[in-house]
């Protein structure tokens, strides 16, 4: 693997978790249930903000851009 691949992958999952971190602080201020299942299920949690646009929007656009990043690895 070259550098430019490996450096694509770290800032791709970089971001991703990133996202993810955006993701659970924004479902935590919405509703309990959904901050819980924001740590125990993160996939479901992005379905969540697919339909939550307006509070969530941001976690969206960040995992976005770190699966670009990441097929761009490849």
């Amino acid at each position: 693997m070259e550098a430019t691949n490996s450096l694509l992958m770290v800032l791709g999952v970089a971001v991703l978790l990133a996202s993810w971190v955006v993701l659970l602080i924004a479902s935590w201020k919405e509703d309990y249930s959904w901050g819980l299942c924001t740590v125990l299920l993160p996939p479901l949690s992005y379905i969540y903000a697919l339909f939550r646009l307006d509070k969530a929007g941001e976690a969206i656009s960040l995992a976005v851009v770190g699966w670009i990043l990441l097929f761009l690895a490849f």
